[in-house]
């Protein structure tokens, strides 16, 4: 194979991979930020249903507070009940009872409304306390794994860098000149391999001349149609099955 084609379809690979952890370096930090959001959103769910169940507590509290004024509000106008002189005083404070007792009622049932909510707020609490210990596990492991391959991937993308830079040193200025004109223009994808007499890119049949000089990979050609540089690799030889190894068995 031509030197500086051989040194061309290592350059495109070292560029491809580049680009390919240039990407993971760019998106790791976000994944980071996300996994991290994730974690507040839980605890922050958490802190309010605590608040929540306090705030719960405390109308219970105050509700409770209103039925006893109220009761012995009642308790009163009952005594008063023996001390009226007509009936009609007598149907009024039975009303002004019965209106106070509805009251009650009211209040006792919004009491239950809030006793239901507080049960499944408490439900909820003690769920997440059990997994919070658990999820800030989680996402502490999932940082340091994620912040260990970006390390890992700059790494290796410094290491393919500096071997781009050899790559590149040693084209002559025509060919890179041309590879990288290419590869601008083409969205990073400079080369193409040739397979059964087609550019594997754009699909189109080449000349029989251009895929007859194409096969010895002793030139740095182009494809008419896409541009790209062109190369052919032998194809793997065909592996013989047992039933054809049976079949030559049989001939003989």
């Amino acid at each position: 194979m031509h030197p500086e084609l051989k040194a061309v379809i290592e350059l495109q690979q070292a560029d491809l991979r580049i680009a390919e952890l240039t990407a993971e370096v760019d998106a790791l930090p976000v994944q980071i930020e996300t996994l991290q959001a994730q974690l507040n959103e839980f605890i922050h769910a958490h802190e309010e249903r605590k608040k929540h169940l306090a705030t719960n507590l405390k109308e219970r509290k105050d509700l409770e507070g209103d039925v006893k004024v109220i009761q012995e509000k009642i308790s009163r106008h009952k005594d008063q009940l023996y001390q009226v002189k007509t009936n009609d005083q007598y149907r009024a404070m039975l009303h002004e009872i019965e209106g106070e007792e509805t009251k009650v009622r009211r209040i006792e049932d919004t009491i239950l409304e809030k006793v239901i909510e507080a049960e499944d707020l408490q439900k909820k609490i003690q769920e997440a306390a059990s997994s919070l210990e658990g999820e800030q596990a989680r996402v502490a492991a999932e940082t340091g794994r994620l912040k260990s391959q970006r390390l890992e991937d700059a790494e290796e993308r410094g290491r393919l860098q500096a071997r781009r830079e050899e790559l590149a040193g040693t084209l002559s200025e025509a060919v890179r000149t041309l590879y990288e004109r290419i590869r601008a223009g083409r969205r990073g994808v400079a080369l193409a391999e040739v397979r059964d007499g087609l550019c594997t890119a754009c699909n189109v049949r080449l000349r029989p001349q251009v895929y007859n000089e194409v096969r010895t990979n002793q030139a740095v050609l182009t494809c008419d149609n896409c541009s790209r540089i062109i190369y052919y690799l032998e194809p793997p030889p065909a592996q013989t099955g047992d039933a054809g190894d049976q079949g030559a068995e049989a001939a003989v």
